[in-house]
């Protein structure tokens, strides 16, 4: 982050910012394209960052763009995606004729939604996106093998095929279990296997596929610098006759985005201290979502305009909250730091994914943080 930091500092007071490196981007998807096996094409997840500049670079990066509403979807549109899929199990009549329009490839979801898309006049390619039985991957949310509202019950899909609308043709599968898996070696044998079912599966049924979609969930671990390891994926086999699309965003975009906020006043109540931020889970709610402490480094600032005296902590533990008026409002708890001042700024890393799209704007009405881009 060292690269950035005067950047930061230069940034008015009090200071808030998301930083996205479209150079650390670039970079993850060069990595990830070098780890595949041959026949596979790999579509950026915009749900992980929807932020102009970080979809653009991605769709120029990537093989396309997976989008998931008809926001993402006009996203995808503006930045020029060579290719988009649209996955989502409340696809409106709207989004799926502005996704026909757009000549995405549609991830069906349900036999409702199969006969609101022949009913709209789509004709042509779509892939099933299957619920199937038995256990999914380990990972932060599981989509598969249990009761969720994402795809299709394999038990439904004879069903499903025997009553299919006229003019739309099954091209394949789309098989997304979990998100946030740590284990490489275990990734690549769900793909394998994934492979493995839709053949079986299409040949059983008669279809004639192209398409394996295995979804995103190449993970990192927040706490530490560890992400899956991407080395076992070359193992995998996709026959001549295939095409096995991933959708990853969070490995994609995690790294390379960072989220500063400026320590407004140090207290300690109860035997705690809190460094309370200019900032907070209204910006970056992961860390509240998944009840973990997300690490921070301090980027001392040492400019002091104040008439008042400045508050400093030494070689302590600090809880890093926000501004909100909740006890929730928790970024880190208990972090030990040498040196922490009023007017510091603690510099949360990983914070590409997941972080402002999914964060509660609104609540309290504060102000937005700086969005830069390098």
């Amino acid at each position: 982050m060292s690269d950035h930091d005067d950047l930061l500092r230069q940034l008015p007071a009090p200071r808030c910012a998301y930083l996205y490196d479209t150079r650390a981007l670039r970079a993850r998807a060069t990595l990830l394209r070098a780890a595949l096996p041959a026949r596979t094409t790999f579509l950026y997840a915009v749900k992980a960052n929807g932020h102009p500049h970080v979809v653009r670079t991605l769709a120029e990066a990537c093989d396309g763009l997976e989008v998931a509403s008809g926001g993402e979807l006009a996203l995808a549109v503006q930045a020029g995606a060579r290719r988009i899929a649209f996955g989502g199990p409340a696809k409106t009549d709207t989004e799926l004729a502005a996704a026909t329009q757009a000549g995405a490839l549609i991830n069906v979801e349900s036999a409702h939604e199969l006969r609101r898309l022949a009913a709209l006049g789509h004709r042509g390619d779509i892939c099933l996106r299957i619920n199937r039985a038995g256990p999914a991957l380990s990972g932060s949310h599981t989509m598969t093998g249990v009761p969720t509202p994402f795809g299709i019950d394999e038990t439904q899909l004879p069903d499903i095929l025997e009553n299919l609308p006229d003019g739309l043709q099954v091209i394949g599968f789309h098989l997304h279990a979990v998100s946030n898996n740590l284990d490489g070696h275990a990734h690549a044998a769900f793909l394998t296997e994934a492979i493995g079912w839709s053949l079986k599966t299409a040949h059983r049924y008669g279809l004639s596929i192209r398409i394996v979609n295995a979804g995103g969930g190449l993970g990192i671990d927040y706490q530490s610098d560890q992400s899956i390891d991407l080395s076992p994926l070359a193992s995998v086999t996709v026959p001549d006759s295939l095409e096995l699309i991933l959708e990853p965003g969070r490995w994609l975009t995690a790294d390379a985005g960072w989220y500063a906020t400026e320590v407004l006043d140090l207290k300690t109540t109860h035997g705690r201290t809190f460094a309370v931020l200019r900032g907070g889970t209204h910006h970056f709610r992961l860390p509240a979502a998944w009840g973990y402490s997300h690490p921070f480094t301090v980027l001392p600032v040492d400019d002091w305009p104040h008439p008042y005296p400045r508050l400093s902590v030494t070689d302590t533990e600090v809880d890093a909250v926000g501004e909100l008026c909740t006890p929730r409002d928790v970024l880190t708890r208990g972090q030990h730091i040498t040196r922490l001042r009023t007017g510091d700024l603690l510099v949360f890393a990983r914070a590409g994914a997941y972080g402002w799209d999914i964060s509660h704007h609104d609540f309290l009405r504060h102000d937005p943080p700086t969005f830069l881009t390098i």
